[in-house]
């Protein structure tokens, strides 16, 4: 037990912590923009999917990460856009369409990289690329462990917290997509264009799950393989409500996750049964669900 908790209460802990959080954290907020214009975009796991492939296979070809990136981000777009086609051009079901959107970005993946490198496993044989770290030499230990040696796509994730809460509750635009979420009537009536902000909420909410999934790709890990994103598009869906659908409250609820995993990792790595860390993932997202509830008949009563 010593030595679990000398390992849990360490530098390299709170690396792995911020780490892992990444990708959850840009999932989280692009739940909780899409969740602000009223229309929640389930197809996060399969957009952050898709990013993740165009963005280790581009970036692969042309051994070029900013290329990777870009191509990854054009993917998210184009994937958010026709889920936002589907659900506010042809007025299709949000939740079925979302659904689509996962589905289409699991098989696609696959299917692609079948045809690109002839692995039925869904991995991509091509040259490995990453987004650089950045190295913060000048910090002593134990930060320098912590916080020194992040990816980039680790601190724009912190930056994107500070930057949609500036968004969402300084500007205008933030404050026609609350409008938009909280009372679609009332805000056309003052001349708020619906489905314009809607349009953009998606985009927007597309874009940010796309950051989280080229950084499974190109950040934490250094390829692509099928499925990679285990979830994380899922789960992303119940961080916002934890942290009581706010930028900053996100924020603490995504390393709050990532603290769950990072622990799943290590106690994975000492002598107890294998079931215990596998299990404490989803038992962070039924506890979450369980604190949303109380909170919520909390307000009720």
């Amino acid at each position: 037990m010593e030595a679990i908790l000398s390992s849990i209460f360490s530098a390299t802990y709170l690396a792995a912590v911020l780490r892992i959080s990444t990708p959850l954290l840009f999932a989280a907020l692009a739940a909780l923009v899409s969740v602000k214009a009223g229309v929640i975009n389930i197809g996060l796991e399969g957009i952050m999917l898709t990013a993740a492939f165009a963005g280790a296979t581009v970036g692969g070809l042309l051994q070029n990460a900013l290329i990777g990136a870009l191509a990854g981000l054009l993917a998210a777009a184009l994937m958010a856009l026709l889920l936002a086609i589907f659900h506010l051009g042809f007025k299709g079901d949000l939740i079925l369409g979302g659904v689509a959107i996962n589905i289409l970005g699991s098989a696609a993946t696959v299917a692609i990289g079948y045809q690109l490198s002839g692995a039925r496993a869904g991995g991509l044989s091509l040259p490995p690329i990453s987004i650089p770290d950045l190295s913060l030499s000048f910090l002593s230990e134990p930060l320098q462990t912590a916080i020194g040696r992040q990816n980039l796509l680790t601190w724009l994730a912190l930056l994107s917290a500070l930057g949609a809460a500036f968004v969402l509750y300084r500007l205008p635009f933030g404050a026609h997509l609350r409008a938009v979420g909280e009372n679609e009537q009332a805000a056309a009536a003052v001349g708020i264009q619906v489905r314009r902000v809607r349009y953009a909420a998606l985009l927007l909410s597309g874009i940010l799950a796309g950051l989280g999934g080229i950084h499974l790709s190109m950040g934490y890990l250094n390829g692509f393989s099928r499925d990679m994103t285990a979830g994380r598009g899922y789960i992303a869906l119940v961080i916002p409500a934890l942290g009581g659908y706010t930028p900053l409250g996100t924020l603490v609820a995504a390393l709050l996750f990532g603290a769950f995993a990072a622990l799943e990792t290590r106690l994975g790595s000492f002598d107890v049964p294998s079931q215990l860390p596998q299990m404490i993932p989803y038992l962070a997202t039924l506890i979450a669900l369980v604190i949303y509830a109380w909170r919520q008949r909390r307000k009720a009563t």
